[in-house]
């Protein structure tokens, strides 16, 4: 725990601010106290540490297990680091991972944490949103618990009198989503399905990224199988249009 608060504000917060100025945006929409999801997109590996560093409360995330797996000294420095950094270690090899993954959500969820999480279930190959999945809206619904949407927003700025570019970030905290209308349904994945789409939606006009009806994962082993790019790889697997259409998350914007 007090490596957490060291990492944020002596180790990298105060470094990560100088020299990449990120700002926030609706910080007051996330709870004071109490559980809550924090539903980001992902376009970098640093997200998860500009996100938590606009908040007074402390982020859990879930992390890969390879990231506490390593040996000698430097698998013990990197789970030392990553554990500290409040993430939480979950297998995605086995049959049951995403099953484990949700128990594991729930349980920090119950414990009154805030629980930060990226329903695309992987970083954006080439920056548009990607669909997301499922389990962020079965945590919601086992836990009642509101989905705060995040959007990460990353512009380039000139540095001056240097001609160099660095990224400068914006953490935007949408207001939170309440879905104890679906009280009971935990399970039935249309709802889960409908949930996580407007949780999408939210995420998509927060970020402006454009959206596409296709799990990022499903994209980065088709480029990875058939060398493509990821516009090629996208139109691959994308239904048609007239299939696609009610699942989008524009869909619900009327």
């Amino acid at each position: 725990m007090l490596f957490y608060w060291f990492l944020k504000f002596v180790a990298i917060g105060p470094l990560a601010t100088l020299v990449f100025r990120p700002r926030a945006e609706g910080v007051e929409n996330v709870p004071r106290g109490g559980a809550a999801i924090l539903a980001s997109n992902h376009l970098s590996a640093a997200d998860w540490v500009f996100m938590p560093m606009q908040l007074r409360r402390r982020v859990t995330f879930l992390a890969k297990a390879e990231y506490f797996t390593g040996t000698g000294v430097k698998g013990f420095l990197q789970r030392s680091f990553f554990a500290g950094a409040g993430q939480v270690p979950i297998d995605r090899s086995s049959a049951s991972a995403a099953e484990d993954a949700i128990r594991t959500g729930i349980r920090i969820l119950h414990d009154g944490k805030l629980l930060g999480i990226y329903p695309e279930g992987t970083r954006s190959p080439d920056g548009r949103l990607y669909r997301g999945k499922i389990g962020v809206a079965r945590m919601a619904l086992e836990t009642g618990v509101p989905v705060v949407p995040v959007a990460m927003v990353y512009r380039e700025r000139d540095i001056p009198l240097i001609g160099r570019h660095l990224p400068a970030v914006c953490v935007k905290f949408g207001r939170p989503l309440d879905f104890s209308r679906y009280e009971g349904l935990a399970g039935d994945r249309f709802v889960e399905r409908s949930i996580t789409d407007e949780i999408m939606y939210e995420v998509m006009t927060l970020s402006g990224q454009e959206y596409v009806d296709v799990y990022g994962a499903q994209v980065k082993k088709s480029m990875d199988a058939s060398g493509v790019s990821a516009s090629e790889a996208v139109s691959r697997l994308q239904p048609p249009a007239n299939e696609a259409g009610d699942r989008a998350p524009e869909a619900l914007a009327g």
